[in-house]
């Protein structure tokens, strides 16, 4: 695909949610803005596949597939390439500055749709002191009806520890050269990692519970786990996270941040050093929780049967 493909021809390279992991709720107005483009490409885009809902005659898309087009057009002008290509601004900088310590203002929002009443919350809160860092200032959420915070000041650090074992390197390698391509993908279609791959698709949590599955194939310890990838765009965008925990041949836990491993590679080949961060070493823009990789951060006891929303604010702490 050239730079400045077609709109059906980026449309015919996207692999669109499924139907069963879909939720429509970007309007046509707010799709054009994303992608910046006028109303005949987003017919273009419908005609070649785009998934879509009508209602009350307006047209309705899924926020996962708009990044994915943005992402993958060549325009250079989308709100996802603008997006994508700061939230790793740091990747291409030295990459001693992601091993220093670093304190963070963490502030989770936990919203429970359809509340059925005051219930306690279950939150999987940030898991940190594993890797040389701590929390202080905690506060959790109490017992109450619709919507909880907990808050803290985390302080994570890095350290380099790259794999050592052949097996796990030869394995990591395998993966990122089978040609799976990175998506923004749904975190419920995430934890439905085969079907993620059958696709040729990856992300953070699909392409960490696929990966712990081989290394656990392959006699080691391994686990893929949840958190969360801060400190980019001002607090605005931090990303749920995952990556995988597995123990070297040397008796110590690494961990392996495959999908942004590869989202860097993609987005700029002057990364190399933090690609190779990625496999083993801990970097401190990551917080590690206690959710394992399939699992929601965050539960309320009301009985509802939505699942929870958690919204992360986390912020460098001055």
């Amino acid at each position: 695909m050239t730079e400045t493909a077609p709109w059906g021809e980026v449309a015919d390279s996207i692999e669109f949610v499924p139907a069963e992991y879909s939720s429509k709720t970007q309007s046509e107005t707010a799709a054009q803005e994303i992608l910046r483009c006028d109303p005949v490409d987003i017919d273009t885009l419908v005609g070649a596949g785009l998934p879509f809902e009508y209602r009350s005659g307006v047209r309705y898309f899924d926020l996962n597939d708009l990044y994915n087009l943005g992402m993958y057009s060549g325009r250079s002008n989308t709100q996802p390439e603008l997006a994508f290509r700061m939230l790793f601004r740091f990747a291409s900088r030295p990459v001693e500055r992601l091993l220093s310590e670093q304190t963070w203002d963490f502030r989770v929002l936990l919203e429970c749709p359809e509340c059925d009443g005051s219930a306690p919350w279950r939150f999987e809160a940030p898991d940190i002191d594993r890797f040389g860092g701590r929390l202080a200032d905690v506060t959790e959420p109490r017992p109450s009806a619709r919507t909880a915070e907990y808050t803290a000041t985390v302080t994570t650090t890095g350290a380099r520890s790259p794999l050592v074992a052949p097996a796990l390197r030869q394995l990591t390698q395998d993966y990122l050269e089978a040609g799976y391509r990175w998506q923004m993908i749904p975190p419920a279609m995430q934890a439905d990692y085969e079907l993620v791959h059958r696709l040729g698709a990856t992300s953070c949590i699909a392409a960490s519970l696929f990966l712990a599955e081989r290394f656990r194939a392959a006699g080691y310890r391994a686990e893929a786990k949840r958190g969360w990838f801060c400190g980019v765009l001002g607090g605005a965008l931090d990303l749920p996270h995952a990556c995988v925990e597995v123990e070297d041949e040397d008796g110590v836990y690494k961990t392996v941040d495959i999908a942004k491993a590869q989202l860097a590679a993609r987005l700029s080949q002057d990364t190399r050093d933090f690609q190779e961060l990625c496999i083993g070493s801990v970097y401190n823009k990551a917080i590690p929780s206690t959710a394992p990789g399939d699992a929601p951060l965050a539960h309320h006891d009301c009985g509802s049967a939505l699942p929870v929303h958690v919204r992360a604010d986390i912020q460098v702490k001055r």
